[in-house]
């Protein structure tokens, strides 16, 4: 059995000391008493410690027209308000409508064949796990105010 040589062992020690031992020596530098702190706000203009209530004049209205799509294999905006919508491992409310075998009862788009895929491409007979959970990808679509301004404009395809 081979075992290491205390030498060799002593010599990695010591050079893994010598190599820390300037770190370790230096002082460690106090912020100067004249920097003022930096104030750091959200987006919203909000304190980084508040809440984050959602934005001012955001409205999740009741069922409308779902609003055109900006770019290819953008998912779709929930077009009705899903506050108290209970979606965990054991149940998906979205499921009560989207269903393929209730979204002609209850006129409801149904869930797009995409999401009954695995990785690897192979078609499963209901809804895949890594696309169960629809609110990581789907949102409500409201009237709020930008958050910050944007020139983006939709693909050429989508106008």
């Amino acid at each position: 059995m081979n075992k290491p040589t205390f030498p060799f062992a002593r010599a990695r020690a010591a050079a893994l000391v010598l190599a820390l031992l300037p770190a370790l020596l230096l002082p460690t530098a106090a912020p100067a008493a004249t920097e003022a702190p930096v104030k750091l706000q959200t987006l919203r203009g909000a304190d980084i410690n508040a809440s984050d209530p959602e934005g001012d004049g955001t409205r999740y209205g009741r069922d409308q027209p779902p609003l055109p799509r900006d770019f290819v294999q953008q998912p779709p905006l929930i077009p009705h308000a899903i506050r108290g919508y209970n979606i965990t491992k054991n149940f998906n409310k979205c499921l009560d409508c989207h269903a393929w075998a209730r979204a002609k009862e209850t006129g409801a788009t149904k869930i797009s064949v995409t999401h009954f895929k695995d990785r690897e491409g192979q078609e499963l007979s209901s809804v895949s796990p890594r696309r169960y959970f629809c609110n990581q990808c789907h949102v409500p679509q409201s009237d709020a105010k930008p958050l910050v301004g944007n020139t983006f404009k939709p693909g050429t395809g989508m106008r």
